[in-house]
């Protein structure tokens, strides 16, 4: 399929139905919009089955036009759905919906945790499924296992990977979409998996099997200046309209021609972005046996980026060696 024209101005007749379509949806009741999109069978219904990819294409078109009247429209039906809230950013007017999913924060508004035992969360996020790696198991929910080797792709040795744990942090379409670094860092690989684009609300989770599996997703293998090997999966949905990476050149997106691998030699300090998301979407981190989950989280809780996360209980054990080839 050819990748849609982002540079192509719309017309002037699309923006007027555009505008006029948008400013029908705005006047809708809040309160009985919020209500149907929080019914879980009709939620999954509607986000799963519709022409996923295509209205994702559209999304990632139309989140670049430039016009403050229709971000503005386009803001207030966001809100219908969701909790946004933009008083956390410097931004006063945006000029696209792009600029809205990418807003920065302000400063000292996500303190990180300054502990160099601790690791930090890499998001906002609400806490989802987390635990050990068994026979290459993990899991999506609550019942909903899915193999580990179908998640990460043929360039990572799944076998050693056993022991390690997992916790997977969903945000939200209203949520602070940018990642960062959550412990002092080197990035050396990215794997680019291309595929759907399912939600990954808990709707989704519950009722498509191996759905992280399916999704098109970016396999970011790091390692901590202690030494401990680890993966950040950053795994897109529908209306994700790309995964931005600032340690390769490329935007990835459906664009894309398939799959793809990037090595690299990129330096975080903790705290220091990563990049975004354009739109809400899932990150998975997979780390080795000297590390553990802090306690008192619980699943659905909410975190923020900075926000101590794991913490380090031993020394570093023999790390895995992902594959590098000449993609």
């Amino acid at each position: 399929m050819n990748s849609v024209n982002l540079m192509r101005p719309i017309p002037k007749r699309s923006v007027g139905r555009l505008r006029s379509g948008l400013k029908k949806v705005s006047r809708l009741p809040v309160a009985g919009v919020r209500r149907v999109a929080k019914a879980e069978t009709l939620n999954f219904w509607l986000t799963n089955r519709i022409p996923r990819v295509l209205l994702t294409r559209f999304i990632g078109w139309y989140s670049v036009r430039e016009s403050e009247k229709l971000t503005r429209l386009s803001i207030a039906v966001w809100r219908l759905f969701s909790d946004l809230d933009l008083s956390e950013s410097p931004v006063v007017k945006y000029r696209s919906l792009r600029e809205v999913f990418t807003r920065p924060l302000l400063p000292g508004r996500r303190p990180i945790d300054p502990s160099m035992s601790s690791w930090c969360s890499p998001s906002d996020a609400i806490l989802g499924a987390h635990g050990q790696v068994h026979a290459g198991i993990v899991f999506q929910a609550k019942g909903a296992p899915y193999a580990l080797g179908e998640l990460l792709g043929r360039n990572t040795p799944v076998a050693s990977l056993e022991g390690w744990s997992f916790v997977t942090l969903r945000l939200t379409s209203a949520m602070y979409h940018r990642f960062h670094a959550p412990v002092n860092m080197r990035i050396h690989r990215v794997d680019y998996i291309s595929g759907d684009v399912f939600n990954v609300n808990p709707a989704a989770l519950k009722r498509i099997p191996s759905l992280f599996c399916r999704n098109e997703r970016a396999v970011v293998h790091c390692i901590s200046d202690s030494g401990h090997p680890f993966m950040i999966i950053a795994v897109a949905a529908v209306l994700v309209a790309s995964i931005q990476l600032h340690c390769i050149p490329h935007r990835l997106s459906l664009a894309l021609p398939g799959n793809c691998s990037f090595n690299c030699d990129f330096v975080a300090d903790k705290g220091e972005e990563l990049g975004w998301f354009e739109q809400g979407s899932t990150l998975i981190m997979l780390y080795p046996g000297g590390l553990r989950l802090g306690d008192g989280f619980s699943e659905d809780q909410r975190v923020q980026m900075g926000q101590s996360l794991l913490r380090e209980v031993s020394a570093v054990h023999t790390p895995y060696t992902p594959i590098v080839s000449s993609d």
